[in-house]
């Protein structure tokens, strides 16, 4: 991944890393020291009403230090990454009028990846096509996909985990559409992000000591209301758990435990594997990342000075 960092732009500043590293607390912790303002990017915190399982930062917090996009969309709409892209731009170019640099958090890899290097010539969303593809889904299984995509497309197949649907499904839509491979037609994009981007990933020397803290932050979510706040979800008659937002995970594990599908501690385990699976595909990320800079979460004063000499 190509990143152009040239002193005739304006900068910008990423924290990348994976879920429960303490992105989202050390950028708030900058903010209050440095002239930035935070833009997420997250493909969860995105939605309204999704608050406990997101790990989103409370009101109180976000009053004082405002975090943008966060809050943009209803559980029942979708939300893509190049319209994260538009949206993240938009944003970035505000922050810049204002005098202060956009500093950009959160562990969603693709949509930082768009950002930086243009959004692919994708065809838009064909929403018959979309339901032949739940056709499948519902008469074989999510395993499917994976099958499907590795017979098409080997290459987006290897990258794309076997139970991330969203992303399985928009592989072969854009198959099914053009005639073309997702692979192929990724290979070409529109412009480049015009700043001159510092990057930062967070991250603890230790899987097991990350683990740790994803278990206790699940924990925790449990006895904040986790459970009553997906109960609201559940209720309404417009969202279903095929929809981008419920297939978020935790809300994904503890709707199958409402529908009885499992039991409490069966969806206690399966969402703390499934976020472990998702730092682990974070990681993976990052380290295949360029022009990167590495910050331990328990020493992230280490950033400190780098953060003032952008400023």
């Amino acid at each position: 991944m190509n990143n152009i960092n040239t002193t005739d732009k304006h900068p910008a500043i990423f924290i990348m890393g994976p879920t429960a590293s303490g992105k989202t607390a050390l950028a708030m912790y900058l903010y209050c020291l440095f002239p930035v303002e935070l833009i997420s990017v997250d493909s969860a915190i995105i939605y309204r009403g999704m608050d406990i399982g997101t790990a989103k930062p409370t009101t109180d917090e976000l009053t004082k230090i405002p975090l943008r996009l966060i809050n943009i969309c209803d559980p029942k709409e979708s939300y893509s990454a190049a319209t994260f892209r538009s949206d993240a731009l938009r944003a970035m170019a505000e922050i810049t009028l204002k005098g202060k640099i956009p500093l950009l958090v959160g562990g969603t890899m693709l949509y930082f990846k768009v950002l930086l290097e243009g959004i692919s010539l994708l065809p838009t969303a064909n929403l018959q096509i979309r339901s032949q593809i739940n056709t499948w889904i519902h008469k074989y299984g999510s395993n499917i996909l994976h099958s499907k995509l590795k017979n098409i497309d080997p290459e987006a197949a290897s990258k794309i985990h076997q139970n991330d649907i969203q992303r399985l499904n928009r592989a072969l839509e854009v198959f099914l559409i053009s005639g073309k491979t997702f692979t192929e037609l990724t290979k070409h994009s529109d412009k480049t992000l015009p700043y001159n981007v510092h990057q930062f990933a967070i991250t603890t020397e230790k899987r097991q000591q990350l683990y740790e803290r994803i278990t206790l932050r699940f924990n925790k979510m449990i006895t904040s209301g986790f459970e009553n706040e997906v109960r609201l979800l559940f209720e309404r008659n417009d969202l279903h758990i095929n929809l981008p937002s419920m297939r978020c995970i935790g809300y994904r594990q503890m709707w199958s435990y409402i529908e009885g599908k499992i039991d409490h501690n069966e969806m206690v385990y399966r969402a703390i594997c499934a976020t472990r699976q998702l730092a682990k595909r974070q990681m993976t990320w990052l380290r295949n990342w360029n022009d990167i800079q590495w910050i331990d979460s328990d020493r992230t004063t280490q950033i400190l000075k780098k953060i003032e000499q952008i400023c």
